[in-house]
């Protein structure tokens, strides 16, 4: 297939290109607030119900609406990237998307999970290709070498649902399509678990345009070619989320600069569970009743808990939080997203650098305050040093053809 890529060309490209470009504020480099967490073990969003079904989501970039299909991620022309991600951050557990990626020549889908210290975990899937998905993962926003991307073999995802889950725990984490684990990552085996990713994550959900003209070459190439936005609307659909939180807690807060997941503090919530969990698909269906936007949480611990000592896994039910509340509680936003741009890793959305593999990589930690050209589900090389750095880079790479 012509999106995976081994020629000396690409991978004089691919350098130029990093996985996340920004977080708001990187507890590698300096303390940090406190992430909001998820204080219910699971947390569910079935969007064939509604717009309420955006409740516990920011939107942050573009306009998401529900129908039928449930959730609507539309690139109707340049520029547009609509793009959610949970109003919470989740430790170690499952989360798992129906969807249907979105057919066209250079358009991605995305599911990605992305932390404030660069880790992230990725699903994308190619409009042109209605074979196949990526997996990717990043460390500690670690672009120094390509070897993390893999393809994976999926029917017809441009016309079909598919469940696409990650089951994350400290030892290990999974990708799975319809319950049937298709990769999986050992904590070694990340060089020694110095690139594992270990550290609170939100879920983004987000479609882009790869193919962009204003991409770099690789990247468009990487995508499939350049987009027609003639061909356009491209609608990529999530029927629902259901994400499982081994570790419930109201906040999660980085009691060092390590990035490991001991330094994690938890509080107002459970204590760390490790889990060896089955790769048996949980997917939550899209005929469950919805429930007040007013969840239980779990119980409240009255002094912070540490993840550095693990209780084993349970079965016992906790409570549970669901996306079905109002239209009007829902934290959603229509910022519109920016057109145009010139910058070196593309066009607005999901992955708007490149990651393993040659794929571009999702997410800049915290959009809203992000000085990206683009708020997609992730943002272009951020700040002037960088474009620099990235253009004396790309030339460089060019003298090397």
């Amino acid at each position: 297939m012509y999106f995976k890529y081994a020629t000396a060309a690409l991978a004089a490209v691919l350098p130029l290109c990093t996985a996340q470009t920004y977080s708001k504020c990187n507890p590698l480099e300096k303390s940090c607030p406190p992430n909001k967490g998820l204080s219910t073990s699971s947390f569910t969003s079935d969007f064939t119900t509604g717009n309420g079904a955006l409740g516990g989501w920011t939107t942050t970039s573009g306009k998401v609406t529900t129908g039928p299909n449930g959730a609507e991620f539309t690139i109707n022309k340049k520029g547009d990237a609509p793009t959610i991600d949970t109003d919470f951050y989740f430790l170690f557990g499952r989360a798992e998307v129906v969807m249907k990626s979105a057919p066209g020549v250079g358009i991605v889908s995305s599911i990605v999970l992305e932390s404030d210290v660069l880790d992230e975990v990725d699903w994308e899937a190619l409009g042109g290709d209605n074979t196949q998905i990526q997996t990717n993962y990043f460390g500690k926003g670690d672009t120094s070498s390509y070897d993390r991307g893999t393809y994976q073999p999926v029917a017809t995802p441009h016309d079909v649902f598919h469940t696409y889950a990650v089951d994350w725990t400290k030892d290990r984490i999974q990708w799975l399509i319809d319950g049937a684990v298709v990769r999986t990552l050992a904590f070694a085996d990340a060089q020694g678990g110095s690139r594992f990713p270990q550290t609170p994550m939100r879920l983004r959900l987000g479609i882009w345009a790869g193919g962009d003209s204003d991409n770099a070459p690789g990247t468009i190439e990487w995508a499939g070619g350049k987009t027609d936005y003639n061909a356009s609307p491209f609608t990529m659909f999530v029927k629902s989320v259901h994400i499982e939180n081994r570790t419930p807690a109201e906040s999660y807060t980085y009691s060092d600069n390590s990035g490991s997941y001991q330094s994690i503090k938890t509080s107002g919530g459970g204590v760390f569970v490790s889990s060896s969990s089955s790769s048996e698909s949980t997917t939550s269906t899209t005929s469950s009743s919805s429930s007040s936007s007013s969840s239980s949480s779990s119980t409240k611990a009255t002094t912070e808990s540490s993840t550095e000592e693990p209780a084993t896994s349970t079965s016992e039910s906790s409570p549970t939080r669901t996306g079905m509340t109002t239209s009007a509680s829902a934290t959603q936003t229509e910022a519109s997203s920016p057109t145009g741009g010139a910058s070196e890793t593309g066009s607005s959305g999901a992955g708007g650098s490149t990651t393993a593999g040659g794929s571009p990589s999702s997410s800049a930690g915290a959009p809203s305050a992000s000085p990206s050209l683009f708020d997609g589900a992730a943002s272009s090389l951020s700040g002037s040093s960088m474009g620099l750095m990235t253009a004396l880079g790309f030339i460089a790479a060019m003298f090397q053809l």
